[in-house]
């Protein structure tokens, strides 16, 4: 189902580069366009339906020099124009296409998702490095207090802190809170 309605929206989408489109001015000077010529003679054919480029053989290529396509467009022209669709740089002097304008913006919506995900990535470590001193801070105003400290060995057994034990834990998580909490 996908698939068909792919097909059916690149058809719709192809039809109009391949009108032919004219201008005219009618009996009360104002200009008109329009995709089919008007009964007067004086339209003027801005742009032909469009042949589709292939490429073409080496044998081809010398034919075809002088020749050109309905649009005038000759088809060394034609390669020149497939090369920018290649990713090559365009003239600066030219208007971009709009292939040109859909890549410079999927880059960068590419170039904001990507600094939005490392910001909020960022962000994300910010806080668990707060959080993380903040149970340091917290620890180590509990050990400097004085008050009775235990923990549980390998055993699962229950066992107090010395005061031994207790400089030696004081001085890591100061260390710790040194190094990280900035």
């Amino acid at each position: 189902m996908r698939r068909a309605s792919l097909l059916a929206l690149s058809l719709i989408i192809t039809l109009p580069a391949a009108a032919e489109v004219y201008q005219w001015r009618d009996a009360q000077g104002r200009i008109n366009y329009s995709d089919t010529p008007p009964a007067a003679e004086n339209a003027k054919k801005l742009r032909g339906a469009a042949r589709p480029v292939t490429p073409a053989a080496p044998e081809e290529d010398a034919s075809q020099a002088g020749t050109t396509d309905a649009n005038g467009i000759t088809p060394d022209a034609a390669k020149a124009d497939a090369a920018k669709t290649d990713g090559t740089k365009a003239d600066p002097s030219k208007p971009k296409t709009i292939a040109e304008k859909e890549v410079e913006f999927r880059q960068r919506r590419a170039a904001t998702a990507e600094a939005e995900a490392k910001a909020e990535k960022e962000r994300q470590q910010a806080d668990e490095r707060a959080r993380s001193c903040e149970q340091a801070r917290g620890q180590l105003v509990a050990l400097q207090s004085g008050q009775r400290l235990s923990r549980y060995n390998s055993k699962g057994e229950r066992e107090l802190v010395d005061d031994a034990g207790r400089r030696a834990e004081i001085e890591r998580t100061q260390k710790y809170i040194d190094a990280t909490c900035k």
